[in-house]
């Protein structure tokens, strides 16, 4: 492990800000890891996994330590199932790639979103009906102060929408090392029933899909839609999909009768953030070169110079414009890091 002072982290966020750590260090194994939490206090250290999923404001005055654990080991397996586990600096496109290949269903809706392993269950990470916690069995993590591993089962995450225990109770206390998955080997539940995803198999020309043609389609449609990182700065999903009461619903259905929801259930409907901003007139706008991407109103963009304030201060307009037009709050998904 190499200590390094003054290290900029533009390549270790998709959003491609040139920040600075005033030390970094990388991790690549368990025991490394145990050292350096053994030498700083958890309060002097910054985890970075696969910087997808955090907007950093400025530079980070701390030791940012960079968790890059590898392997993806399968433990079990019956004719049917099949259970398997992902260290946390696996790539997770990456991952679900690999379990496609090897026929093990449950991932291939999640395709193609950014980030690592480790950080997905923070998260919960979910797109196009389904969400990590379908198929979660458990997770390893640290404690940051006692270096004890603790195995998380999924009733203990208390997963919800873009939400887990990490996001809360154990917020910066517990840093994740390994991910174990339960997925299918017979009989795909297959789910094309969100989005465009029966429409895209159908362009294809597919009656009966694979769950590699499922992953497939489900590439096609976020290449379409959603700008690639590594061409232009950007976070993926910027804010959470709004979930309001049947009154308030019916009450904006009313004031506008092309709004587009998803019934959660009796009482609840979920209205897509994107559909909100684009309505509002926001698509494509921009403040200098922090901007709302030209065909996905929920990405926010660095056109190249941009800062993460700047970024920061478009989201707060964005927020403050929803709220005036549709009473609705729109909660950021990505962590502010500040």
């Amino acid at each position: 492990m190499e200590l390094i002072l003054n290290h900029s982290l533009k390549n270790l966020n998709t959003f491609g800000f040139d920040v600075k750590a005033k030390q970094f260090l990388t991790v690549s194994q368990e025991e490394d890891l145990k050292d350096v939490l053994k030498k700083f206090y958890a309060d002097e250290l910054f985890v970075l996994g696969g910087g997808s999923n955090i907007l950093i404001t400025g530079n980070i005055d701390k030791t940012v330590l960079h968790i890059n654990l590898k392997g993806i080991q399968i433990l079990n397996q019956s004719k049917d199932t099949v259970i398997i586990k992902a260290m946390a600096g696996e790539n997770w496109h990456d991952f679900v790639q690999f379990c496609i290949e090897q026929d093990f269903g449950g991932l291939e809706n999640l395709s193609l979103i950014p980030g690592n392993v480790g950080t997905a269950p923070i998260q919960n990470i979910g797109a196009y009906g389904v969400e990590l916690q379908d198929t979660f069995v458990e997770c390893e993590a640290i404690n940051r102060q006692t270096l004890e591993i603790r195995t998380f089962s999924k009733e203990e995450c208390k997963f919800g929408y873009r939400d887990s225990i990490f996001k809360n109770k154990f917020k910066n206390q517990y840093i994740i090392v390994s991910v174990t998955f339960r997925l299918s080997k017979k009989l795909h539940q297959l789910h094309t029933e969100y989005g465009s995803i029966q429409k895209e198999l159908s362009l294809m020309d597919i009656d009966h899909p694979t769950i590699k043609d499922i992953a497939n389609a489900v590439i096609k449609i976020r290449s379409e839609k959603l700008p690639d990182p590594k061409e232009i700065g950007n976070s993926g999903s910027f804010f959470k999909n709004p979930i309001i009461s049947k009154e308030h619903f019916l009450s904006l259905k009313e004031e506008f009768p092309h709004l587009k929801y998803y019934k959660v259930n009796e009482d609840q409907y979920k209205i897509p953030a994107g559909w909100l901003i684009d309505q509002a007139g926001l698509k494509g706008y921009r403040q200098g070169d922090a901007g709302v991407h030209h065909r996905q109103a929920l990405v926010l963009v660095n056109h190249g110079e941009a800062t993460g304030e700047q970024v920061l201060d478009l989201a707060k307009m964005i927020q403050r414009k929803i709220k005036e037009i549709y009473q609705i709050d729109l909660e950021m998904e990505i962590n502010v890091i500040s």
